[in-house]
């Protein structure tokens, strides 16, 4: 289905009904219950751009970071800038690369997939300020407003390819495991899994192709989220609380930092790990079922599928960042 998927979008097919006609009443029904207790109470995310790590000096210029997507990656749910996820990766990016680290974030609460071309023509208006690395979260409003996946693809493919033309390395978080928010019930529920993964295992062949790097955000980047819903979602229960982005960002900040070489990890794999080398459509399906994991082009049709080590991040002093300490475990979830 995931490559279906990709290939109408890359190829203008039409779009690809990820559910069964029948199951459409019961689904808008369920949508509608789980409207009164989710979302609700929002307010506009605190803006995080500025320099990080200013400790390091300027002895060389800063890189510069864009963050692009919907309301998780601007930070909503969140009320103070050092919470958001842009944020704790350019502390992160700042105290490994012992760097200057210069965020923009444009991301927009409620965006969809075909805001990415706007989001994009911001980044790069100014061509002073073109970032190195840009890290997109985009893909569930795409599901919860029933944009067709194919459509979803296009626009996110052709925003990573302008990127990577304008010479930024591209990082995407996948569409988060819907069926992961707690006031969803079943069957509602186990659709929004399916339809989630769905579209994340697309989004990552259309990314693969356009020579950019995928991290699954699944189930928001760790059984944590399901164990500790309370803790881990903000009070509107859909977004993120700090804890929560404080995960999502220590799964990415990895693979932002191998995009630019800065990772002591390097691109060989680990069969302990349970890495490898797999055809771009099984490696995006295995990665959508997996948090946290990284999905990278290699020779076509072939994608390298990782799990990275991941390491604490620094604590965020606005504006320099700490240095950055082993985590405990080889790899968590």
């Amino acid at each position: 289905m995931a490559r279906r998927i990709a290939a109408g979008a890359a190829y203008g097919g039409g779009g690809i009904g990820l559910l069964g006609a029948a199951a459409i009443g019961l689904v808008l029904a369920e949508v509608q219950l789980a409207k009164r207790t989710v979302g609700n109470g929002h307010a506009d995310p605190p803006s995080a751009d500025g320099l990080y790590g200013t400790v390091f000096g300027r002895a060389r210029p800063p890189l510069r970071l864009g963050i692009l997507g919907d309301s998780t990656a601007a930070g909503q749910g969140v009320h103070r800038a050092r919470q958001t996820p842009g944020a704790l990766l350019a502390s992160g990016l700042a105290a490994v690369a012992e760097r200057q680290v210069e965020l923009r974030n444009v991301a927009l609460p409620g965006a969809m997939s075909d805001d990415l071309d706007r989001q994009v023509m911001v980044m790069l208006a100014d061509p002073t300020r073109r970032p190195d690395v840009c890290v997109i979260m985009i893909g569930a409003n795409d599901v919860t407003h029933r944009m067709p996946p194919t459509q979803s693809v296009r626009h996110l493919a052709a925003a990573v390819r302008r990127l990577r033309t304008a010479g930024a390395e591209v990082v995407v978080g996948t569409c988060p495991d819907l069926g992961t928010i707690e006031p969803v019930y079943q069957p509602l529920r186990w659709l929004a899994r399916r339809v989630s993964r769905q579209l994340a295992a697309a989004q990552t062949i259309g990314v693969v192709e356009q020579g950019g790097r995928t991290v699954s955000l699944g189930d928001l980047l760790g059984p944590e989220f399901a164990a500790n819903p309370r803790e881990l979602f903000g009070p509107d229960n859909y977004h993120p609380s700090a804890e929560g982005y404080a995960t999502a960002a220590m799964a990415v900040l990895p693979t932002v930092c191998a995009s630019l070489g800065l990772w002591p990890e390097t691109d060989r794999l680990d069969a302990s790990r349970d890495e490898g080398i797999l055809p771009v459509a099984k490696a995006a399906s295995a990665a959508a079922s997996e948090a946290g994991t990284e999905v990278t082009g290699a020779r076509a049709p072939w994608a390298l599928l990782k799990h990275r080590r991941r390491r604490r991040l620094p604590a965020v002093t606005d504006p320099a960042a700490a240095p950055v300490e082993p985590a405990s475990s080889p790899r968590q979830p």
